[in-house]
């Protein structure tokens, strides 16, 4: 592979990257800094490497089977009653969870445009939301992917020269990275969760398989989605770094002005621009994401009606971006709701973790040298384990919060929680593997 085919290979796979790298990533990771200073760098190591583990996974089922992973889902309850069920499921929360996120992202754009420039804010949420459709409406995903390479490429360099800026020991990253805390402090376990689910989207694993180029090999694949997406990962944890640097209560306009007295005048501007870029980047793949699933539950029988042209295609993203647009508009305060969408991102995450990995291992689907090998298999129940207990310990407390205030159900929630994870992925490994064995 040429060096110029290598580069036109990251950028298109850096669609991954533009779908995470979103103003909720932007928001979660500077809060976390801002909050925890590097302390929580462990959770965007973890989710980095937990998002390459998927991507590949998704993507590599699309190139060995021809399906995308929503077909590859409906393949396998073909001839089963809960096929239906299962679909609408699936279809309901990746739509849903795209737009919860897509409500971030405008409203994320939106907070970084009015940084650099004092405009209403009704304004901007509709010519960012109109700036979406219009490259929405590119019929050519190979465009679309490697337009926001490009922009997602611009601002995670603007981001990494920020942190650079702020002069962070390289003793304190390196903890932070590598030894995991969870701290006491309430709202540390959301943004944990958030960070999780900002980088480990879910709708993402059904953009990731159903973009593959047709004639793509497997190398050239795993070269490109490696090397797009811990790019991604690098700039995520420069934003954090970056989120360390400010003094007192956490809002983009604090951030501004902490940057602008560390860098200068061009701290606010990159702040904005990097807002703006991340919100614009991922309004896009958020409904792209939407009508890809859409597209593959519905669109298997008549494959010409879902074209990305068609009017069929358009109505999934569509549907998405108005109720960006809606949420947008309401005047909902930014940071909570862009929190609060990582969230429920994070919460999806096992559920749609299961069906890949259910369908990566399926050799009626997969090639036999490219059915998942044992780490892999290991890795990825790991990573399901792992959302599983993040994900309903932080359920579990906020229902507490909502019905026993006063009542602190202490560390024998946390150890059911664990119990119930084990139960549920050691379940899902044994079925699967049974499955596998039988040749069912």
């Amino acid at each position: 592979m040429s060096a110029k085919s290598r580069i036109l290979n990251i950028l298109f796979w850096s669609v991954v990257s533009a779908a995470f790298i979103g103003p909720g990533t932007i928001t979660t990771a500077a809060k976390s800094g801002a909050e925890f200073g590097t302390g929580l760098l462990w959770a965007l190591l973890f989710s980095t490497l937990a998002c390459l583990v998927l991507q590949e996974a998704a993507a590599r089922l699309t190139i060995a089977s021809g399906k995308n992973l929503g077909q590859a889902i409906a393949f396998q309850y073909e001839k089963k009653k809960s096929k239906l069920v299962v679909l609408i499921l699936v279809m309901g929360a990746i739509v849903v969870g795209a737009a919860a996120y897509e409500m971030g992202n405008i409203i994320g754009a939106v907070a970084g445009t009015r940084l650099i420039f004092n405009l209403d804010a009704w304004t901007l949420v509709l010519i960012i939301a109109g700036l979406a459709a219009m490259v929405l409406s590119i019929p050519s995903l190979k465009i679309i992917s490697t337009i926001m390479g490009i922009v997602v490429a611009i601002m995670g360099i603007i981001f990494l020269i920020t942190s650079f800026m702020v002069e962070m020991p390289l003793a304190e990253i390196i903890k932070g990275a590598f030894i995991p805390s969870i701290p006491k402090k309430a709202g540390a376990g959301l943004l944990i969760l958030g960070l999780i689910g900002t980088t480990i989207v879910p709708y993402n694993l059904f953009l990731g398989s159903g973009i593959i180029k047709k004639g793509q090999g497997i190398k050239e694949m795993q070269f490109g989605i490696s090397i797009a997406i811990i790019l991604g990962g690098i700039f995520s944890m420069a934003v954090l770094i970056v989120g360390t640097s400010v003094i007192g209560t956490f809002s983009f306009e604090n951030l501004a002005e902490t940057l602008v007295q560390k860098i200068g005048p061009a701290g606010k501007y990159m702040l904005g621009f990097g807002l703006f870029a991340a919100g614009f980047t991922s309004a896009v793949t958020a409904p792209l994401a939407s009508a890809i699933t859409i597209k593959s539950v519905f669109g298997n029988r008549n494959q010409k009606k879902w074209e990305t042209n068609s009017w069929n295609f358009r109505l999934g993203w569509i549907l998405v971006l108005i109720a960006g647009i809606i949420f947008a508009i309401t005047n909902v305060k930014p940071i909570p709701a862009i929190i609060l969408a990582q969230a429920l991102n994070g919460f999806l995450l096992p559920f749609v973790s299961i069906f890949l990995f259910i369908s990566i291992n399926n050799k009626n689907l997969m090639r036999e040298r490219l059915v998942n090998p044992l780490w892999l298999n290991v890795a990825t129940i790991l990573i399901i384990a792992i959302t599983i207990v993040i994900g309903l310990n932080n359920a579990a407390k906020a229902m507490f919060n909502i019905f026993i205030p006063a009542q602190n159900p202490g560390n024998w929630l946390l150890i059911v929680i664990i119990i119930l994870s084990v139960i549920i992925s050691g379940g899902v490994w044994i079925k699967t593997m049974r499955k596998n064995k039988s040749g069912l």
